[in-house]
């Protein structure tokens, strides 16, 4: 069986993959009206399962157009770094004494500043919490955000169109708020050591415009969300309990490892057996690690490395043959069906590419990283964490996808402009 033939059933996998992804929610509906098969549907109707599943189906289909052991070196000649990284970051950075000392600090932010505390907090976690991603990686950062902000912003009585609004929000601040530094976003990592882009440039160029559209878009869905945001929900996060400051500590070194090793699995998993082995030994002072959101965040990344690794026999041709400002908005648009880290990527194996073009291609994959779960890799970690306060318990691609539009053309607009 030809390669050739291989790239068009990856590519129409990948394209039922993104179809799935728009009717996940539909899957959730039908687990109610077919109580008889409800398990089924609504393991269909999990985002996080999707690309998963469809890169499982890929691998099987390899396995039958070229033989099992050409499918599987294909699936063990993929770097599952960043998949494994989501994971341990996510429960490592949601450990209760984590997420207490970063409550602690904003509410005692939230209470100096010149606004009712509930506006205060919700502003602070839409805004500081994404910037604070170029410090400690932009799925340290959407973990941190979504927990502060479920019980806040994301429950039953917040009406759906503000609470897509605050998702959508979160996700764009997130995939610009990393840009203050060369190594937190994923899409800036991939071109980063290539052309030579430290974190002094991407300040400079990229960092001072994102923050200018993260403060604006978190103000916009801060006002609009102004009559629904109760005093007793800013608060809701924080644990009864105190935590040591020495566990604090622990846990605080623990993540600065994960961070700091972030593209050595092998130590940063390393640290995180020691981490599973001190909330054990304290267990007293944690709450129940986020497992299996983890998993399930970490499983659809594999799939979407599985199934995006055959996708660059069209993508390639599309980025590299753009004018700058025609790949500015290209990438964008791009991004909206696949990883805003796979397009920078694919740009960067691109010879003779222009100064001008390096940017448009690495702004437009950052402003459009909010349109889909899988326009970048934090987003999984957000649906995951935030799914619960929506109807069904699931979040609706074309709901995320509105929410979005506004914050990205913000994001753009900054990126492009100042």
């Amino acid at each position: 069986m030809s390669d050739h033939a291989v790239q068009y059933v990856a590519l129409a996998l990948f394209v039922l993959a993104l179809a799935h992804t728009f009717a996940a929610k539909q899957f959730e509906r039908l687990s109610h009206r077919f109580p008889r098969h409800a398990g089924l549907f609504h393991l269909l109707g999990e985002v996080e399962v999707v690309f998963g599943f469809w890169a499982i189906v890929l691998i099987v289909t390899m396995g039958v157009m070229q033989g099992g052991t050409q499918a599987l070196t294909y699936a063990e000649s993929r770097n599952f770094t960043e998949p494994l990284f989501v994971f341990v970051v996510m429960v490592v950075a949601a450990s209760r004494p984590i997420l207490r000392t970063v409550v602690w600090a904003v509410a005692s932010i939230a209470r100096v500043l010149p606004l009712p505390v509930p506006l205060s907090s919700a502003w602070l976690g839409l805004a500081a919490v994404p910037l604070l991603g170029s410090l400690i990686t932009e799925p340290a950062a959407m973990t941190i955000a979504a927990l502060m902000l479920a019980p806040q912003v994301f429950r039953p009585s917040v009406p759906e169109r503000l609470k897509y609004l605050s998702l959508g929000v979160l996700f764009v601040n997130v995939s610009i708020g990393g840009t203050l530094t060369s190594y937190a976003a994923p899409p800036v990592l991939m071109v980063a050591s290539t052309w030579q882009w430290d974190s002094a440039f991407m300040f400079t160029h990229f960092g001072w415009k994102a923050a200018v559209a993260v403060l604006c878009n978190a103000s916009i869905a801060t006002f609009m969300l102004r009559k629904h945001l109760r005093s007793d929900s800013a608060v809701a996060a924080a644990p009864e309990a105190a935590v040591p400051l020495m566990v604090v500590l622990v846990h605080l070194m623990l993540l600065t490892g994960v961070v700091l090793l972030a593209h050595h699995p092998v130590a940063f998993l390393g640290l995180f057996l020691m981490f599973l082995g001190f909330t054990q030994a304290y267990e007293r002072h944690q709450s129940p690690l986020i497992l299996k959101e983890a998993l399930l965040v970490a499983f659809f990344l594999a799939g979407l490395v599985v199934l995006g690794g055959l996708q660059g026999w069209w993508l390639q041709p599309i980025v590299s043959a753009l004018e700058p400002l025609a790949l500015f908005f290209g990438a964008l648009g791009l991004t909206a069906i696949t990883d805003n880290a796979a397009l920078t990527y694919l740009g960067s194996l691109i010879t003779d590419i222009s100064d001008d073009a390096k940017y448009m291609l690495v702004a437009g994959a950052v402003a459009g990283g909010g349109l889909t779960v899988i326009a970048n890799a934090p987003n999984p970690a957000g649906v995951a964490l935030l799914k619960r306060g929506f109807e069904d318990e699931s979040i609706g691609a074309g709901g995320l996808l509105l929410g979005a539009l506004g914050p990205t053309a913000i994001a753009a607009a900054a990126l492009l402009l100042l």
